[in-house]
């Protein structure tokens, strides 16, 4: 039986977004504030991390911005995303792809999924 505690986080937990994995490349959405106005900002990269927490859940996503290194680490389920867009996916052997940060230019790319496609006779 759930108690009042996980009642009130079911509540606030976000539903409709896209099913991602680490390796997946990832478009996020997310709210600024400017002073008193409030914008979206974009941040596109790979996720190299992903942790389910029920409602603390947050994923890691990294992309190289003018030759620099940025990871962002998000909450799944925070009012300040927008949304979030899965822009490809990716096959790794790894949950973690903490290595991504020691590696440069083309030795930094994940191989792409294979989509499968399942041919019926109609």
């Amino acid at each position: 039986m759930p108690t009042a505690l996980e009642k009130v986080e079911q509540q606030q937990m976000r539903k409709g977004l896209p099913e991602f994995r680490p390796g997946d490349t990832v478009r996020v959405h997310v709210r600024i504030k400017e002073g008193d106005k409030e914008r979206i900002q974009v941040f596109e990269g790979a996720v190299i991390r992903r942790r389910r927490a029920g409602s603390h859940s947050t994923f890691t996503v990294r992309k190289v911005s003018f030759g620099q290194g940025v990871e962002r680490i998000f909450p799944l389920h925070s009012p300040m995303i927008d949304m979030v867009e899965l822009v490809k996916s990716a096959y790794v052997r790894r949950a973690k792809l903490y290595y991504l940060r020691g590696l440069r230019g083309k030795a930094a790319r994940i191989r792409e999924a294979k989509t499968e496609h399942k041919v019926g006779s109609t």
